[in-house]
């Protein structure tokens, strides 16, 4: 798989080129990725990529030219590799990022991440050369490389051979429309609360039960708008009313 960003801050994208399982990733050859500056594609001296909206207003928009000379200087590139760019911009106008389309974008060969800055970008770039918008939430950020490398680092770790153990993704938030359940490791008491006895049985079976109990009251104490949205089998409506969303967890004794 390959990325492409278009942004005013490549160094901003060494947060997952160098470090972790993105990194680990690199180094096996699982994805590639390469930064374009608009300022690369300018004609003046300054290498202006802003400028005043119309209209008035606050603030600078980033230009329509630089962007699109970007642009073009990506899908020639792509070209030679017979691939199709996807181009990806992060604007609060966005359809929300959820699971199930990083799942999805997991599957185009090229995505081409177009990083806005400043007020934004020129809406006749956005309309002549963008294939899809999103949003990480109902909040503004500085620019689009938070966003971008929120959506690579997702990707990324989903590509197979990324993980080390390949069921850790399987068993994420949201890969069951659930949230996770509680994870806990040594020592087995810490201030006082102790490792839940049946994840020290061995029984496989009521661990995996367990911990499908726990995603669901979880699920419904922090997001029952996703139990509505998949729905419960009769095992799960069964195994929720059993552990109700607020349960406390038991302490050992001191």
């Amino acid at each position: 798989m390959r990325f492409d960003a278009i942004t005013l801050f490549p160094e901003m994208f060494d947060a997952v080129l160098d470090y972790g399982i993105t990194r680990r990733a690199l180094d096996r050859g699982l994805y590639r990725f390469k930064s374009w500056n608009p300022r690369d594609f300018t004609d003046d001296p300054h290498r202006t990529v802003d400028d005043r909206p119309y209209g008035g207003g606050p603030g600078m928009l980033m230009q329509a030219e630089p962007l699109d000379r970007a642009l073009n200087a990506v899908q020639q590139a792509l070209a030679s590799e017979n691939l199709t760019p996807w181009v990806v911009h992060f604007s609060p106008r966005g359809r929300p990022l959820t699971h199930q389309r990083v799942m999805e974008l997991k599957g185009k060969p090229s995505l081409v991440l177009l990083c806005g800055r400043y007020e934004g970008i020129d809406e006749r770039l956005l309309q002549r050369r963008v294939d899809e918008e999103l949003s990480l939430g109902d909040f503004v950020l500085s620019g689009g490389e938070l966003p971008a490398l929120a959506l690579m680092d997702a990707i990324i770790r989903l590509l197979p051979g990324a993980l080390n153990d390949a069921d850790s993704a399987l068993e994420d938030s949201f890969a069951n429309g659930l949230l996770d359940c509680p994870h806990y490791t040594r020592p087995e008491v810490w201030q006082g609360m102790a490792v839940p006895e049946v994840l020290k049985s061995g029984n496989h079976a009521a661990i995996a039960q367990w911990r499908l109990q726990q995603s669901l009251a979880i699920t419904a104490a922090h997001r029952p708008d996703l139990l509505a949205k998949r729905g419960l089998s009769k095992q799960e409506q069964e195994l929720l009313a059993a552990h109700p969303p607020g349960a406390p967890q038991k302490k050992a004794a001191r």
